[in-house]
């Protein structure tokens, strides 16, 4: 038997410890995948604690251009949780405001060279910030609170912004988990990160931007049911 490979078309979900974390149980990133099994495959390049500056250094290594046979479907780009950090407290992660949203736009323009258009890409807001429960996170640790959710209004807002200017679409999860006073603790572990809840409320709010994207991708090798039984190489080796 010979023959060229089967390539899979991915999807890369790109950002910071909320996606690093995405693939564990309950996570949102495993959930997408489950989705689009025998479409695409899903890849994690979620990095814990790195902010936009430290992606945008990286990412000509981690998101490549594709070969003649692979296929980018779609690029979640989630960064702004580590982004917001407040200046004073916590500088090494802290990048200022136009710098992050100036950053976004540069991770697009990236993604734009390799051949990833705009219209495959979805940014993602940071959700919004548990202050207590941060803070108390913050003190076990030996610190202090290094991040305020009018702060990460300000980053989620940018990030709207970038989206609407480089025409991709956005997933404002700091509005969303709000809306009608809505209570948003029980969607965060510890004030900052996803609890099993919040990841179910990113997953169910992305799937349909995705969807959109991989909705005429065919399943990738016929079901088992249209596989001719007799003569199974007519089926599957075409």
């Amino acid at each position: 038997m010979s023959g060229r490979g089967l390539v899979w078309p991915r999807v890369v979900l790109l950002g910071d410890s909320i996606t690093q974390g995405s693939f564990e149980k309950g996570g949102w990133g495993a959930a997408i995948a489950n989705r689009l099994v025998r479409k695409c495959d899903v890849l994690n390049r979620g990095l814990s604690g790195y902010n936009t500056k430290w992606a945008l250094s990286v990412l000509p290594k981690i998101i490549t251009q594709p070969t003649d046979q692979e296929t980018i479907a779609a690029v979640t780009v989630f960064f702004g949780a580590n982004d917001s950090a407040l200046k004073d407290v916590n500088p090494v992660q802290h990048v200022p405001l136009d710098e992050y949203a100036e950053n976004l736009k540069c991770i697009i323009q990236h993604l734009k060279s390799i051949g990833v258009c705009e219209e495959t890409v979805i940014l993602i807001t940071p959700p919004p910030l548990d202050e207590s429960a941060w803070g108390e996170a913050c003190i076990a640790k030996g610190g202090k609170l290094d991040r305020c959710n009018s702060v990460t209004k300000q980053y989620a807002g940018a990030c709207v912004k970038v989206a609407t200017e480089c025409g991709t679409d956005v997933l404002d999860l700091w509005t969303l988990m709000q809306m009608e006073n809505r209570d948003f603790s029980s969607y965060l572990l510890d004030g900052l990160h996803l609890s099993e809840e919040g990841n179910k409320f990113l997953e169910t709010h992305l799937w349909p931007l995705l969807e959109k994207k991989e909705e005429r991708m065919p399943i990738i090798l016929p079901h088992w049911r249209n596989i001719d039984h007799l003569n199974p190489e007519a089926s599957l080796l075409v």
